[in-house]
């Protein structure tokens, strides 16, 4: 008889592990357990389904679960996974249709359970009107909480990428919209001269924004804050993410540092037979060489293939990330890649930075917007540490140049011998990449 895996998580770590797999090992019997109603959806389109630009859930699902079966995978909707017997090999599941729970045997595990959201132990966090945005069910349960109350204040605790996202779609649909953030500018994984440039945008279309700010407790129609009371009909949860690690602690596996699972470059766990991948899991920082969590779709897909590859006995491996990440709020693009200062700092680098501000395209067109970039390098050597930038079109996917380079360990002086691209409506003559490392230069 053929050895069964069992899947945990039916998003991006866990059925890209699966697809992987079968395509490798044909005999190999595959059961997915996912406990909403989707699999492989973007959670990273939430806001968007949020702001009215699409109008149904299933709008954001990748790969149904029919198109799962067809290929052998067995997945099961609304199936949770409540407790393993790794000696037995066994888990617990409860369907949450019906209400029951039974055993399932398997031989091989993969953890791809996610993350659940941050509320720093905020009182009233569990109330009616207080949601999360971690997943499809928690958008659905919000869209629907929002079509029954249709409230009118809203508050967003936290400015992670997705709280900010909510904060700007909830605000265009006409809500009185307040984020809240604890840190002394929004995004705290920009530095916070970058990250003020957000918070002016978000301003700018009428969201309030109060930095330095604590929320201390949820009570009625309101957040309670260390600055006096504000009006929330709805309340979002925008704090973050952390490792959904309940059910890896029940099967023995080492956790990390940052709490989630510890995996080699094959996403292998510390326990024979079980593996991981996606929002569970930490990584290597390929800058620091430190264990960092980066809950982040790109990293939870590619994690996910390495894992089904290994596992129905192929050879992959994960090498690390650097945190590269973009977003628009409002009408700014944002993006980060590599350390920021506190980070390089902690890493024990001597970092010097530079931010310069340019445009989008040559000064003399109309469509030129402006843009800003941030550089950190190591003192010394030149190496490129991490990159910020923030401004109109084209300005967050100006991170992906410095990604290959960092990727490449490239120094300051050799990005600004690289051979980019240039015309006056895409870029002006002096990419804003190599300006700020030429202004970095003279510090190094």
């Amino acid at each position: 008889m053929g050895k069964r895996l069992l899947v945990v998580g039916g998003d991006a770590g866990g059925m890209s592990a699966a697809a992987q797999a079968r395509r490798i090992e044909p005999d190999l019997e595959i059961v997915a357990l996912e406990r909403t109603r989707w699999t492989s959806y973007s959670a990273c389109g939430i806001p968007y389904l949020a702001g009215g630009l699409l109008h149904r859930p299933d709008q954001l699902v990748v790969r149904r679960p029919e198109e799962f079966r067809a290929a052998r995978i067995d997945v099961r909707v609304e199936h949770e996974a409540v407790g393993l017997d790794m000696a037995a090999r066994k888990a617990e599941v409860r369907s949450l249709a019906h209400g029951r729970t039974f055993t399932l045997g398997f031989d091989l595990l993969h953890l791809a359970t996610g993350a659940v959201p941050r509320n720093a132990g905020l009182p009233g966090c569990d109330l009616p009107h207080v949601h999360g945005v971690g997943n499809l069910g928690d958008a659905a349960a919000l869209l629907d909480f929002a079509r029954r109350r249709r409230p009118s204040t809203a508050v967003v605790v936290g400015s992670g990428y997705i709280g900010l996202e909510m904060a700007e779609a909830l605000c265009r649909r006409g809500l009185g919209v307040t984020v809240l953030e604890s840190g002394a500018e929004v995004m705290g994984g920009l530095d916070p001269d970058v990250g003020a440039r957000v918070s002016k945008a978000m301003r700018d279309l009428g969201i309030v924004v109060h930095t330095g700010v604590r929320a201390e407790e949820v009570k009625g129609d309101a957040v309670v804050t260390s600055a006096g009371d504000v009006p929330a009909e709805l309340v979002v949860l925008g704090m973050g993410v952390r490792p959904d690690t309940a059910l890896a602690t029940q099967a023995g596996v080492t956790l990390g540092s940052t709490g989630g699972v510890v995996t080699d470059r094959r996403q292998a766990t510390s326990v024979e037979g079980v593996w991981a991948a996606g929002d569970c899991c930490e990584s290597t920082h390929l800058v620091s060489g430190l264990p960092t969590y980066q809950p982040l779709g790109t990293v939870a897909n590619k994690q996910g293939r390495v894992a089904g590859i290994n596992i129905a006995g192929g050879y992959a491996s994960f090498p690390g990330v650097l945190g590269t990440a973009i977003t628009r709020i409002c009408d700014l693009e944002i993006g980060r890649t590599g350390l920021n200062r506190t980070e390089a700092e902690k890493a024990g680098f001597e970092a010097v930075d530079a931010l310069v501000e340019s445009t989008t395209a040559a000064g003399y067109l109309s469509e030129a917007r402006p843009t800003a970039v941030k550089m950190l390098a190591e003192r010394g050597t030149g190496r490129i540490l991490g990159v910020q930038s923030a401004g109109g079109p084209g300005s967050a996917k100006r991170v992906d140049v410095a990604a290959a380079a960092m990727a490449g360990g490239l120094t300051v002086e050799d990005l600004i011998g690289l051979d980019l691209g240039y015309a006056p409506p895409l870029s002006p003559l002096w990419d804003p990449l190599q300006l700020a490392a030429r202004s970095l230069r003279a510090a190094i």
